[in-house]
C-alpha cells in the first residue's frame, strides 16, 4: 500500500499496480471473492486485521489505500476505526463520489485513497485525509505514481516521480510486463527507497496489478516472500454464477 502507479490505455482501459511495503511477518491471504448483499468483491486479505488495501467490485470499481496524507504524521491512536474500513465503505457504496463526500472520518488516521469507477463514465477520484480535512480531487486520465508519505519524504517522492517519468519515456506502449518490471525494480536509488524497497523492519512483500481490457478486469497478485502467484478475472464470478444456474 505504499507505491502505486496508474497507467491509462485506450477506451477507458488501464493498468493499476500497488506495491505493499509491510512488516515481513504480516501475512496476507491470496485474492478471493467475498460476497456482501449478493455483490462480489475481489481482494487479497490482511490475515491479522481482516481488511485490505486494494479491492475490486463487480459493480466496476477499484479502491486502493495508501498510508498517510501529504507528509509523515505522528501516530495518535487509538483511532476511531481502521482505514481499511474506508476501503470497504467506498467499495460498497452506490455512488463513490457521494460516499467520499459524505463519509465521516473524524478520529481516523491520515490516508490517501484512490478510486477508479467505470460503471458509467470512467472517473478517477483521489481522497486525501490529513486528520482534519478532506481533499477530494477528480483526476485526469493520465499516468501517475503515488508514494506513501509515511515512508517517503517530499524529496524522495520527487526522485521516484522522475524514475517513473524515465520509465514511461522508455515505453512505446503500455504493457503489463513492463509495469511489473518497474514495480519489481530494486536497483533505483538505495534499497531503502527503491520501488521494490527493503529496510530492516519493512519491505515490499507483494505486488498487486489490475489490468482492465474491455470487459475483462484481471487482478494479478504476486507474494514476493513465498513466491505464490494468483490471477483472477473479476467477471469470472459472473460466469460461475451463469454455469451454476
Amino acid at each position: 500500500m505504499c507505491t502505486v502507479t496508474y497507467m491509462p490505455k485506450n477506451n477507458g482501459d488501464f493498468i493499476f499496480t500497488s506495491n505493499r511495503d509491510e512488516e515481513p511477518s504480516r501475512n496476507t491471504l491470496l485474492p478471493e471473492f467475498y460476497v456482501v448483499d449478493d455483490v462480489a468483491y475481489l481482494y487479497p486479505k490482511d490475515e491479522r486485521a481482516g481488511g485490505t488495501w486494494i479491492a475490486l467490485s463487480e459493480h466496476e470499481r477499484l479502491v486502493c489505500l495508501l498510508n498517510g496524507a501529504y507528509e509523515a504524521h505522528e501516530i495518535k491512536g487509538p483511532y476511531a476505526y481502521s482505514r481499511g474500513l474506508v476501503v470497504k465503505q467506498i467499495l460498497e457504496a452506490e455512488n463513490a463520489k457521494w460516499a467520499i463526500e459524505d463519509i465521516d472520518l473524524e478520529g481516523v488516521e491520515p490516508f490517501t485513497l484512490i478510486v477508479i469507477d467505470w460503471s458509467f463514465m470512467p472517473i478517477c477520484i483521489e481522497l486525501i485525509w490529513d486528520g482534519v480535512k478532506k481533499d477530494i480531487r477528480i483526476l485526469s486520465h493520465s499516468a501517475k505514481i503515488w508514494s506513501s508519505s509515511t515512508l517517503y519524504d517530499k524529496e524522495i517522492k520527487k526522485e521516484r516521480q522522475q524514475w517513473f517519468e524515465d520509465f514511461r519515456k522508455e515505453q512505446e506502449s503500455v504493457s503489463q510486463e513492463a509495469v511489473l518490471g518497474f514495480h519489481n525494480n530494486d536497483t533505483l536509488g538505495t534499497p531503502e527507497i527503491s520501488i521494490k524497497m527493503k529496510r530492516s523492519y519493512v519491505e515490499t512483500t507483494s505486488i498487486t496489478s489490475i489490468e482492465k481490457n474491455g470487459d475483462h478486469v484481471v487482478m494479478h497478485y504476486f507474494d514476493l516472500l513465498t513466491g505464490e502467484q494468483k490471477s483472477v478475472d473479476l467477471f469470472s464470478y459472473r460466469a460461475q454464477l451463469s454455469v451454476n444456474e
